[in-house]
């Protein structure tokens, strides 16, 4: 058997990979799969890249056919439990004993209730040796909005706010922003992974914000819902054309609650809230959030993040660390 040591570095590369991925592949979870030899080395590396794409698992197998290294495969390490049922692609299950794979460690178990413990037992009832919780936190926090989702119904909801020195979050007179060129990146980061952003028709009539992914590299072709929260119809609809032809799929809604409602029935798993102080507040007011992140302008800017105590959270928010939990 491959060694501990080994194992950890290999789940931890696995985890690196997906999270290059990480809002890619909604509604699927990100993953990733490195295949190692008898000695514990890195055979090959990938990860799911888009719904409708080959699993990590199916993709980590195709690559070592290609590299004709399959047959050196001792261990194969994903991320998460492989899954157990027919959905766009065949189960994971399947071709890991086709391929006559012996040897499988998991990051973590899958919260899907058509999958959870399927996969898993599954593998061993067909004899192959399966190590689960192989760096369980890491891998838990790279698919918190899924989790989230398949657990509850519900989107995973993070606000995002900026406040100045004074405390207050309305930039300069013909400025849009008052924070650093890292906290811009951190907000796009999150922006980036997210299926749908919510914001106001104040925040849009002041700012006409763009709500692009600029200072990270984008995904191709990726298409997000822009939820515009607009009971009087305030908005110009030279706006929505705009944002149209900008890639997202816009709509406008009357209530908070009924943008949550829709979004959650069109397979929405992770939403960023960029609204101003009173929508917040008031999703604040009425815990419709899972995440927090306050950006506190300074020298440097400070960053705050909270997570809901009246919501169960699919990982340990004691243990929440960025670098597990935005695209790579």
């Amino acid at each position: 058997m491959v060694n501990p040591d080994h194992l950890s570095q290999a789940m931890r590369r696995a985890a690196a990979e997906a999270r290059k991925w990480l809002g890619a592949t909604s509604p699927n979870p990100a993953v990733g799969a490195v295949a190692l030899d008898a000695t514990g080395k890195i055979l090959a590396v990938t990860a799911h890249r888009r719904a409708g794409d080959a699993h990590a698992e199916a993709a980590l197998l195709e690559l070592c056919r290609a590299q004709n290294k399959i047959l050196q495969i001792h261990t194969l390490c994903v991320t998460l439990e492989p899954c157990n049922h027919q959905g766009l692609t065949p189960p994971c299950t399947e071709a890991l004993i086709h391929a006559g794979i012996k040897h499988i460690a998991i990051g973590t178990r899958d919260p899907n209730a058509k999958v959870a413990g399927g996969g898993l037992e599954w593998l061993q009832a067909s004899d192959i040796d399966v190590t689960i919780g192989i760096e369980e936190e890491e891998c838990r926090q790279l698919i918190v909005p899924f989790a989230y989702s398949v657990a509850t119904g519900k989107p995973w909801i993070t606000i995002k706010r900026a406040l100045d020195r004074a405390g207050s979050a309305i930039p300069p007179p013909g400025q849009k922003t008052f924070t650093s060129t890292e906290s811009l990146r951190l907000a796009h980061r999150l922006r980036k992974k997210a299926d749908a952003i919510i914001a106001g028709s104040g925040t849009i009539l002041t700012d006409d914000p763009l709500f692009t992914v600029r200072y990270v590299p984008d995904y191709q072709n990726k298409k997000r819902w822009l939820a515009i929260i607009d009971r009087r119809r305030r908005v110009p609809e030279n706006y929505i054309a705009a944002a149209t032809e900008r890639g997202f799929q816009v709509v406008v809604y009357e209530t908070i609650e009924s943008a949550l409602e829709e979004l959650g029935k069109k397979n929405v798993r992770d939403v960023f809230v960029e609204a101003g102080p009173a929508l917040s507040q008031a999703m604040f007011n009425y815990q419709l959030w899972c995440m927090s992140v306050t950006v506190r302008q300074g020298d440097p800017d400070q960053v705050d993040v909270t997570f809901n105590p009246r919501e169960t959270m699919p990982f340990t928010p004691e243990k929440f660390r960025w670098e597990w939990f935005l695209p790579g």
